[in-house]
């Protein structure tokens, strides 16, 4: 449940707005971060810890006296039982209706601006691959040409069944990532030269071996010549320093490389797409 969300349950019973006013030095969270603390319940976090627990019972203090706001200075150090040494300012007020309506338009506002994963092929691998980004604040689409291979997914999850899975490629916003591991290695080949072609990929991953990617490689050379669309190629996915073909350990690790690409400072992360030793990953993703 979001915090607006759990805003709107508890709304009528009570429930105060913990939200970090200013963040210094070494924090568990920044300036602005808020969380929603009810009678029974919370949702939100400004950072978990002993920070995190110290505010709930102020908060709880605060419904429980019917005290309207409160601001308190806490330093991160032994005092209060973390080695952060930072220090924050913590604001927390009665929650309104006008937080409310704040908090939803700051929830669609983020949503809005996720970045968005395109998975193609709904196999092992790619459920796996999914249900990890699902937790994430990435906005993860799966796509798949077979039907019946999107049951038992997480709800927040959008799956499209295409006859022609490049459609969704071709639909897809700039700065997107793309994911490819379907079924068949002439579909791999096809979506990944049409991803790669568009020039405006944030990430382009295929599974495979280094076999698989030399392959790859010399076709779409031969097709284009002149292009240097390769360099934006990542192959295997999740790297090739884990020697691990299980589909949620290569999940678990193309997931990494997805939030230090599209979460992460992107000057700092170089998408090198080296080749693995034969056979790592795999050479295609297997039906669920």
């Amino acid at each position: 449940m979001s915090p607006a969300e759990f805003l709107a349950v508890t709304l009528g019973d009570g429930a105060i707005l913990v939200r970090i006013a200013r963040a210094q030095g070494s924090t568990p969270r920044e300036t602005g971060v808020a969380m929603i603390v009810g009678a029974t319940g919370t949702a939100g976090t400004i950072g978990g810890g002993q920070l995190e627990f110290h505010c709930i019972d102020l908060a709880r203090e605060m419904l429980a006296s019917g005290e309207p706001a409160r601001r308190v200075e806490i330093p991160l150090g032994p005092q209060m039982g973390q080695c952060c040494g930072g220090r924050v300012q913590v604001a927390l007020a009665r929650a309104t209706p006008p937080d409310l309506a704040a908090l939803r338009a700051s929830e669609a506002k983020a949503s809005a601006a996720r970045p968005q994963v395109l998975i193609f092929g709904a196999g092992h691998t790619g459920r796996a691959l999914a249900r990890c980004l699902s937790l994430l604040p990435l906005a993860v689409t799966l796509v798949d040409d077979r039907p019946g291979q999107f049951e038992g997914l997480p709800e927040n999850l959008a799956c499209l069944e295409l006859d022609d899975p490049e459609q969704a490629l071709a639909a897809a916003a700039p700065d997107s990532a793309f994911v490819v591991l379907t079924h068949s290695h002439a579909l791999d080949y096809r979506l990944v030269e049409t991803a790669l072609l568009r020039g405006d990929a944030a990430y382009v991953g295929m599974i495979g071996s280094g076999t698989k990617r030399a392959r790859f490689e010399a076709s779409f050379r031969r097709r284009h010549p002149a292009s240097t669309a390769l360099e934006g190629l990542t192959c295997p996915i999740g790297g090739s320093d884990v020697h691990d073909k299980r589909p949620e350990v290569i999940a678990a690790l193309t997931a990494a490389e997805l939030v230090r690409c599209l979460l992460g400072r992107k000057a700092a992360f170089a998408r090198k797409g080296a080749a693995a030793p034969d056979g790592d990953r795999g050479d295609h993703d297997a039906a669920a």
